[in-house]
């Protein structure tokens, strides 16, 4: 079945000695994986592969067939083409760092409009500010609501946040318990839209310790979760 489907590049691996499988979130259809036959052959076949890196937003003609693992990709053109994303150093290491936490987590061979579109606009947003040394924080908050698992703001006055049952509670219990700033922090930005974000001002200390308690708070709410080995680079460069 020929077909179109927006797509987020999510991975790609060398597949034997000329080829590609490129792993992206489709509109369409959720976690599909494409093979790319003999792209590596040539430097002009190679040309093809600047399309396909990490979180590059793409408009695809598929050759569509449900009973197959891998599909195949007729035509292909950018649905949306970056201006900083890919050459700002910093930018890039966001982008790495999300696509590797992207790859990990979406699973789902089935269309979500919703999620699709809030990680669509959201990239592109990244593009075009300055501002950005938070998104990463922030962008991973809304993404928990995508997931099922949003902290319940109910109680958002109380002094402890629980990981494990994400709710804010009036008690510590242990090692599951935050407070002091990487609370007042996770109130900040439940209360934050990305056109807002440039108006919290933390350090690169601050941003690692909530960074990594946000991490913790996935991988107690996602079987199989794994901190991105990303995660080194992203605190190196904004350190």
């Amino acid at each position: 079945m020929i077909a179109t489907n927006n797509c987020i590049v999510l991975s790609k691996i060398k597949y034997g000695d000329f080829d590609l499988i490129v792993k992206c979130y489709t509109e369409e259809r959720g976690v599909v994986s494409y093979i790319l036959r003999g792209v590596l052959k040539s430097k002009k076949s190679q040309a093809k592969t600047v399309y396909f890196q990490e979180l590059s937003q793409l408009r695809l003609e598929e050759n569509y067939k449900p009973s197959k693992s891998l599909q195949s990709i007729k035509e292909v053109k950018f649905n949306y083409v970056y201006q900083t994303l890919h050459t700002n150093i910093y930018k890039s290491s966001i982008v790495l760092f999300l696509a590797e936490i992207l790859s990990n987590i979406l699973k789902e061979e089935e269309k979500d409009t919703d999620l699709f579109n809030y990680i669509s606009a959201a990239l592109q947003y990244l593009d075009t500010e300055d501002d950005f040394s938070n998104f990463h924080l922030l962008f991973l908050i809304k993404l928990s609501r995508f997931l099922g698992f949003l902290p319940d703001e109910t109680k958002i006055h109380l002094p402890y946040f629980n990981l494990q049952s994400g709710s804010f509670e009036d008690t510590g219990r242990g090692i599951y318990s935050v407070s002091g700033h990487n609370l007042t922090l996770l109130k900040q930005l439940l209360g934050t839209n990305f056109d807002a974000i440039s108006s919290i001002k933390i350090n690169a200390k601050q941003r690692q310790e909530f960074l990594n308690m946000l991490l913790h708070y996935f991988e107690l709410h996602l079987g199989g979760f794994k901190k991105p080995r990303s995660l080194q680079v992203l605190n190196e460069v904004f350190h």
